[in-house]
């Protein structure tokens, strides 16, 4: 997977865990600290967007996270502030992107049917 990058610093290995849309808990192996600091700005504690990743020509990870959110075979979600110009509602000062690989072993699952798997759709 991949380092989330807030204020210019890395942040790895990062564990989620969501109840009632809010993060309940969270970890990092390397930035936790920030981490924690970050999840106390008002705001930074729910999903303010969240996308799987298509351009499957981006094949590394740049650090820019306007290509990297973007890269084939991922998922991504932003801590934080969402986009009113599409729907969204949270307001904060923060808006995160921690990107995901999930080409090894990921899987998204709709409505209890597996749609996404190992970085690719799949089509019936």
């Amino acid at each position: 997977t991949y380092p989330g990058i807030v204020a210019g610093r890395e942040v790895e290995d990062i564990t989620l865990t969501f109840k009632d849309g809010k993060v309940v808990k969270a970890t990092a192996v390397k930035g936790d600290e920030l981490l924690q600091q970050t999840l106390k700005i008002k705001g930074a504690d729910r999903i303010g967007e969240a996308a799987i990743g298509t351009n499957y020509g981006i094949t590394q990870f740049t650090k820019n996270m306007l290509f990297d959110e973007k890269m084939g075979g991922t998922i991504h979600v932003a801590l934080g502030a969402s986009y009113p110009e599409s729907g969204g509602l949270n307001k904060s000062a923060v808006h995160w992107d921690i990107v995901k690989d999930m080409k090894k072993e990921g899987e998204i699952y709709a409505d209890n049917k597996l749609f996404y798997k190992n970085g690719k759709f799949l089509v019936k």
